[in-house]
């Protein structure tokens, strides 16, 4: 199945500024679309009923694309959305990391209304990526953003979005970039500690789903550089996929062995990945 990944540009990276499309082998492909509207794109998410990519634009939008990559729904510009990643929700709708308002907000898939935030304006520091439990939980990142301001946390909110205060993270080693859902429901995220020093200590850390301790450490144990890790999703193979700086890389969930790069591109800088169609 083809791999579509957003690499950032500018001061987030410098990499290529949009989607690129690798083959199953890593082979790039080129650009997955060539819609000027995609820019420094960050977060993705896959709609399975429409069979349609939902894509986070820098250009403070929100994108449809059809599996021909032509953009078929647009917001239009949303002012101050600052966009991270993206998912949807247990509704059906689509969710986007406000970066600027430092919380989620929510987008109908028609993305033709105004959105809604899920969670109160500056919930969190800084909005690191987010998942939905398959028990309606919403388990939300909090880092350190591009200027060095935020902390290092993860909170979960319960179905009428209280903070679950049973459920709490206490490592002094996490530093998140995103976060997904196991199919064990545990949550897992990229981390890089310190973030943005160059020895920084990377990999994909797991918390137990009931009370929040650290159950394991994906490391990629000489296998791939992994600097700079990013976007995480589950490929249809059942294994983790980490997008990092110059790599796309590849964990067997049920050992935690890293498997090394299937991607390797100069610049990638990535920041989110998906399986698509």
């Amino acid at each position: 199945m083809p791999l579509l990944v957003t690499s950032a540009a500018g001061a987030n990276g410098d990499g290529y500024g949009t989607l690129l499309d690798f083959d199953a082998d890593g082979k790039l492909l080129g650009r997955f679309s060539e819609d000027n509207r995609i820019f420094d794109p960050r977060g993705l998410g896959f709609d399975r009923d429409e069979g349609l990519l939902f894509l986070n634009s820098g250009t403070n939008r929100v994108l449809a694309l059809n599996p021909h990559g032509t953009v078929v729904r647009d917001t239009g510009l949303i002012e101050g959305l600052n966009p991270g990643g993206g998912d949807f929700g247990p509704d059906g709708r689509y969710y986007v990391g406000s970066r600027s308002a430092r919380t989620i907000m929510a987008l109908t898939t028609a993305l033709d209304g105004a959105g809604e935030y899920v969670l109160p304006p500056g919930v969190v520091a800084f909005p690191r990526g987010f998942a939905f439990g398959r028990d309606g939980r919403l388990f939300l990142a909090s880092g350190i953003g591009p200027n060095g301001e935020g902390d290092n946390t993860i909170v979960a909110f319960a179905p009428d979005r209280r903070i679950v205060g049973s459920w709490r993270v206490e490592d002094p080693e996490l530093s998140p970039l995103d976060l997904a859902i196991g199919p064990n429901d545990n949550i897992l995220v990229t981390s890089e500690w310190p973030f943005g020093v160059p020895d920084a200590v990377t990999g994909v850390r797991e918390y137990d789903a009931v009370g929040g301790h650290l159950v394991r450490v994906f490391s990629p144990a000489g296998k791939a550089t992994f600097r700079k890790p990013r976007g995480l999703r589950f490929g249809p193979n059942g294994n983790l996929y980490s997008v990092a700086q110059d790599e796309v890389v590849a964990f067997n969930f049920e050992s935690g062995e890293c498997l090394g790069a299937v991607v390797q591109l100069p610049r990638l800088n990535g920041q989110a990945l998906a399986f698509f169609p």
